[in-house]
């Protein structure tokens, strides 16, 4: 890779021990800065890019650079490390997951089944020696006729080993309220009861120094993801000294579903139907989900009554007496999961500032890319509301 330096106000003087020369034509390029917050690398396509702070604001359309940029944050200690994170690279990942009930057992089926090309093994991890030695011969036994290895294998792996991998996903759970019970809001209801765990596998992953994709998937997913990289980073002092997880290693996978169930309501109402070509959804897995029936052609009121469906669709189904993991699994799980190892445009919560936010989002080889649109000021403002939502919560 070659490396050359864009003059302006926040290129820094050059490093000695950077090898700075002037770019070939297609190669990539350094924009150096330093900021407080979000990624440590990114892929910044437009102007603002480079100077607004790393928020929502980099979410709306702007000037588009002559070039997209590699922009690397020199305030983040390990910024070197953060260039070799960027696209996935060639090859078969390994995953592991860590627990297997409703949602990771589910998890398991999809990426047994849909991951054969991007996937060489799935390990799993849970307190129940039973229910992993259930899911290594249930899904060992799962095969297509005459082409024995078309599908990754899946193995027990001890916790000392959990860190051995591309992936780590997290889906352990330690308390779901009761089908039946009234907690309306049910991930918020776990937020307390799950942080301690996620905190202490990111620990876990710090003392391995885990290079890969560190994945939320237990509710409430963006508060999580949060908690997790703040636990990684913590010296053992207590301070934040940034030598842990990076900000763009941890992802929350729980916003695909809530597009998925935006898509089942537009393809229901007529009135909806447009989300199925011009909308989009923002936001956590939650509270302060925001589904906007179009980009183009936003309308504030239907957006709202389409977001309140949406987040509000897994009452009912605990209303018909279960619990709902079925497609929160699939589509915000293995899905996303799988389009991201292709290097695909994904839904999913990333280093938005302080907060994790979901979005349309992408790794590629300048780094992590968020989707830019021409956001309507009522749109807009209903970003920065949930921003703040996320910021008062951790």
């Amino acid at each position: 890779m070659y490396f050359y330096r864009v003059e302006n106000d926040l290129a820094v003087s050059a490093l000695p021990d950077l090898p700075f020369e002037t770019a070939e034509p297609g190669t990539p390029a350094l924009f150096l800065t330093e900021r407080e917050g979000g990624p440590a690398v990114f892929r910044a396509t437009r102007s603002h890019h480079l100077t607004d702070p790393a928020d929502v604001r980099w979410l709306t359309d702007g000037p588009a650079l002559d070039r997209p940029l590699t922009a690397v944050n020199l305030r983040h200690p390990r910024w070197q490390d953060a260039l070799a994170f960027t696209a996935p690279k060639p090859g078969k990942k390994r995953v592991h997951l860590l627990a297997v009930g409703d949602v990771g057992g589910t998890l398991l089926t999809a990426l047994k089944l849909l991951g054969g090309d991007c996937i060489s093994a799935i390990g799993i991890r849970d307190l129940n020696e039973n229910t992993v030695a259930r899911w290594v011969t249930e899904m060992g036994q799962v095969a297509w006729p005459w082409d024995y290895g078309a599908l990754p294998e899946v193995e027990a792996i001890p916790e000392n080993q959990l860190f051995d991998c591309d992936v780590f996903i997290f889906a352990a759970t330690k308390a779901i309220p009761a089908v039946g019970s009234i907690v309306q809001d049910v991930r918020m209801a776990q937020f307390a009861a799950n942080r301690p765990l996620a905190e202490h596998f990111a620990k876990q992953a710090r003392e391995a120094r885990f290079g890969g994709l560190f994945v939320v998937l237990s509710d409430p997913v963006d508060p999580l993801c949060k908690a997790a990289w703040l636990a990684s980073n913590a010296a053992p002092d207590g301070t934040l000294d940034h030598r842990g997880l990076l900000p763009e290693q941890v992802q929350g996978f729980g916003l695909g579903v809530m597009n998925a169930r935006a898509a089942y309501f537009a393809k229901q109402n007529p009135r909806f139907a447009s989300f199925l070509t011009e909308g989009r959804a923002f936001g956590p897995h939650g509270q302060g989900l925001v589904i906007a029936n179009s980009i183009e052609h936003y309308d504030d009121a239907l957006s709202r009554e389409l977001t309140e469906k949406v987040e509000t669709a897994n009452l009912r189904i605990r209303d018909l007496g279960f619990k709902p993991y079925v497609a929160p699994a699939v589509s915000s799980g293995a899905m996303q999961l799988l389009l991201t190892l292709r290097g695909d445009w994904h839904c999913s919560s990333v280093p938005l500032g302080d907060v994790w936010f979901g979005v349309k989002n992408r790794f590629t080889p300048q780094g992590l890319e968020v989707e830019t649109l021409p956001l309507p000021d009522a749109l807009f403002a209903r970003l920065l509301e949930t921003e703040t939502l996320l910021k008062a919560i951790i």
